[in-house]
């Protein structure tokens, strides 16, 4: 009886470093599904949709992890970017302060996704956008250093992206209330 719940714990560690694993694997993979964006340094990714993702099917902690994992690639030289970056130059680029971000930006889309069951896709939704907040707020904050200001780095590094980036937590709240029904 012992050796079954063992081996059930065991199960459950294993999942969850394999869920860890993908949504790393999976993250570094939209980041090469990209656009470039007229007048804008920033490219169209799919990485919102993904880090946003983690965090709702990992959870907040989980998640987290799952985006240190691909930051962590990134560092040792990866060359996972959307411009093929890797090692510390990528975290000099133009779109670092967005990288850094999906660590918290998913935690906070897991964390606010798991509040309730009554209205979930409601949380689920609000994990989203706080999410964007979050990827909006350091992206735009760091690319301010190499743009002018505030108020070029917004209308550069936001303003493109957010009729996009809000289809993207749409479809990510659409496809997980699909599923808990």
């Amino acid at each position: 009886m012992q050796s079954h719940i063992l081996y059930r714990e065991n199960t459950s560690v294993r999942t969850r470093v394999l869920g860890i694993l993908l949504f790393a694997v999976a993250t570094a993979i939209s980041a090469r599904v990209s656009a470039l964006v007229p007048n804008s340094p920033i490219p169209l990714t799919m990485q919102v949709l993904v880090v946003v993702l983690s965090g709702l099917v990992l959870g907040p902690r989980d998640g987290l992890l799952a985006q240190a994992v691909y930051l962590q690639a990134i560092l040792l030289g990866a060359p996972l970017t959307a411009a093929g970056l890797g090692g510390p130059l990528a975290f000099a680029s133009p779109t670092a302060g967005y990288l850094v971000s999906f660590p918290l930006a998913a935690f906070v889309a897991g964390w606010l996704g798991r509040q309730t069951r009554t209205g979930a896709w409601l949380w689920r939704a609000l994990g989203g956008l706080a999410a964007l907040a979050v990827i909006y707020g350091f992206g735009t904050a760091w690319l301010a250093g190499y743009v002018g200001g505030l108020g070029n780095a917004w209308a550069l590094g936001a303003v493109p992206f957010i009729g996009a980036d809000l289809i993207k937590v749409l479809i990510v709240t659409a496809a997980l209330s699909l599923r808990s029904r």
